[in-house]
C-alpha cells in the first residue's frame, strides 16, 4: 500500500460493554452487571461503491477490511490496496478502501451477479464451479509437532481478552512452529476473526512479515472449520489449520485439494487429523501438559 496514513485502532475495551442483568438461580433473583460483546454493522466501500455490510466487533477494522479484500478475491495482493479509512457513524462503521482499477472492474462485474438475489449463502456466484476460488495449492512445510500444537492450545485462552470478559467471541491466531503466539485477533464472527488476522499479517514489517509471507507455523481458530475458513487459510498461504471444533465435509475436500493439513476437535494432547496426516509429527506429551488436558 502506498503512503497510507495510519488509522486509529479501536481499543480492546470497545469490544464489550457493561449491561444490567437479572440473574435467577434456585428461584432467587439477583440484579448484577454483565459484560457483553459489542456487535456493529460495518459497511465495506470500494472506490466509493458500497459492496457489503457485515456484522462485526468494532475492533481492528482496518485489518478486517484488508483481510476480507484478500481472502474474498477483491484484490490479489495487498499492494493493490492504496488506502484504507475507518469512519465511525451513528449506525456503525464505514471502511472506505481505494483499490487498483483492474480490481475495481472485476468487483463491479461481481456486483452485477448479485442483482435481484436475496438470502444467498455464496453471493455473486453464477454456478457451482465458481464456489471454489482459483487458488494455488499451499507449499508444503516440514511436519508440525503435536507438542507445538499443545503449547499453542494451552497458551491461547490467556490472549482471548474479549472472550474472557464476555464468552461471546471467536479468535484466530498465528503460532510459530514451536507453538509460540505471533498474532491474534478476536471477533463475534469466526470468519471476521480470521480475516482480521490475515489483514494484520500482511501488514507486518521486517522478519515478522517475512515469516508470515513464508507461512511459517500454523493457524488456530476457536470455531468449526467450514469450507470458507479453509479457503481463507489457503489464500493466506498457510498449510496447517487447527480448529477446536469440527470440520465440514466440504472443508476436508478443499483441504485435500489444496494441500492443507486440517485438524479438528483440537485439545491439549488430543486432536483429530482430517487431511495431511503426514504433516503432523506425533510426540509423547510432557508431564507439564497433563494438567491442561481436558
Amino acid at each position: 500500500m502506498n503512503a497510507r496514513q495510519p488509522t486509529n485502532k479501536v481499543s480492546t475495551a470497545d469490544g464489550y460493554q457493561q449491561v444490567t442483568v437479572c440473574r435467577i438461580e434456585n428461584g432467587q433473583r439477583t440484579d448484577a452487571v454483565d459484560q457483553v460483546a459489542n456487535e456493529v454493522p460495518v459497511a465495506l466501500v470500494f472506490n466509493g461503491i458500497s459492496h457489503a455490510v457485515m456484522l462485526a466487533s468494532p475492533l481492528d477494522l482496518e485489518d478486517f477490511a484488508i483481510g476480507f479484500s484478500l481472502t474474498e478475491g477483491m484484490v490479489d495482493q495487498v499492494g493493490q490496496i492504496y488506502d484504507v479509512q475507518v469512519v465511525e457513524n451513528p449506525q456503525g462503521f464505514t471502511v472506505e478502501l481505494d483499490i487498483a482499477s483492474e480490481c475495481f472492474v472485476r468487483l463491479k462485474e461481481k456486483r452485477r451477479n448479485l442483482t435481484g438475489r436475496t438470502g444467498c449463502g455464496l453471493c455473486g456466484t453464477e454456478s457451482l464451479d465458481q464456489v471454489l476460488r482459483p487458488l494455488q495449492p499451499v507449499p508444503a512445510q516440514s511436519p508440525i509437532t503435536t507438542d507445538a500444537i499443545t503449547r499453542a492450545l494451552l497458551d491461547l485462552p490467556r490472549h482471548q481478552l474479549i472472550q474472557s470478559k464476555t464468552g461471546a467471541t471467536h479468535a484466530a491466531a498465528w503460532f510459530d512452529r514451536s507453538g509460540n503466539l505471533r498474532s491474534i485477533r478476536e471477533d463475534v464472527g469466526r470468519h471476521n476473526a480470521l480475516d482480521k488476522l490475515i489483514g494484520a499479517g500482511v501488514q507486518l514489517k521486517g522478519d515478522d512479515l517475512t515469516d508470515w509471507q513464508q507461512a511459517l507455523g500454523f493457524l488456530v481458530v476457536t470455531s468449526r472449520a467450514s469450507m470458507e475458513m479453509v479457503q481463507k487459510t489457503v489464500a493466506a498461504g498457510f498449510s496447517v489449520l487447527v480448529a477446536v471444533s469440527a470440520p465440514t465435509q466440504m472443508a476436508i475436500d478443499i483441504a485435500n485439494r489444496f494441500g492443507v493439513t486440517l485438524i479438528g476437535f483440537a485439545r491439549p494432547q488430543r486432536l483429530a487429523i482430517y487431511s495431511g496426516v503426514e504433516s503432523v509429527a506425533i510426540e509423547i506429551p510432557n508431564d507439564q501438559y497433563k494438567k491442561g488436558s481436558t
